[in-house]
């Protein structure tokens, strides 16, 4: 493990009770008190919201949020899910940060990482620049689906993620760096692949930006109590064949 992110600043243990639409949380806490939490997580967390399942919170100090509490990650058996969208990007700017692992990346000639740049209609999650080297523009993404050792993206079909795909395939075709930094937050799967079976044309928005030149950066994340931990980087799975 190479890199370790904190949970936010007063993240504490509850149970789950239900989710309501996308974005509220019920859930319970050590007293047995029921509160509201948000949850930035617009997927279907598909197998994750269990009711009775342990979960991690963490609480804003920012008086004027209507629900103080986030969710943060799930407890799933022996294993802890991370489920904060936002997770990805606080790690892809730690890993940009650190000079050996933009070595890893094969990002040594960059320098400055700004986060939340627009390139045309769309806003990235971040942009690298470098003297002598082309920009590169990146998207990070947060991954919670696996089965059969397969990690998968997206959990619930993404028009905007296939959007950012198609844009950043046409950054790479014009001679620019183009990546996507796929935060894999749990310890189950072995290789990546878009999840074709949900969002088949996102999987072929993803299979043409590959082609194009955008380069995809799967990486393992353990979580615990405590934080983040950026481990091992996974394979791409191979390809489907053309019927």
């Amino acid at each position: 493990m190479k890199l370790v992110i904190s949970h936010p600043p007063d993240t504490f243990e509850a149970q789950i009770v239900s989710r309501e639409k996308r974005f509220i949380i019920h859930a319970r806490d050590h007293d047995g008190r029921t509160f509201l939490a948000h949850t930035n997580n617009s997927g279907s967390m598909v197998g994750l919201v269990r009711e009775g399942r342990k979960a991690l919170f963490s609480t804003s100090s920012n008086p004027n949020r209507k629900l103080p509490c986030t969710l943060e990650a799930i407890r799933v058996d022996d294993m802890w899910v991370g489920v904060n969208t936002s997770t990805p990007n606080r790690m892809l700017a730690a890993v940009m940060r650190c000079p050996s692992m933009r070595e890893e990346f094969g990002l040594c000639g960059y320098h400055t990482f700004t986060p939340e740049k627009r390139s045309g209609a769309s806003r990235f999650d971040g942009r690298l620049e470098g003297y002598g080297s082309p920009t590169c523009w990146l998207e990070a993404k947060n991954v919670t689906l696996v089965e059969e050792e397969v990690a998968y993206f997206p959990d619930a079909a993404t028009e905007r993620g296939r959007k950012h795909l198609l844009e950043l395939a046409t950054l790479a075709a014009a001679g620019y760096r183009a990546g996507i930094f796929c935060l894999v937050q749990r310890t189950d799967g072995r290789c990546f692949a878009p999840a074709d079976f949900i969002d088949p044309l996102f999987a072929a928005a993803l299979y043409a930006g590959i082609d194009a030149g955008v380069e995809v950066w799967p990486y393992v994340a353990h979580v615990d109590e405590h934080g983040i931990a950026l481990g091992e980087r996974l394979p791409l799975a191979p390809r489907p064949c053309c019927p």
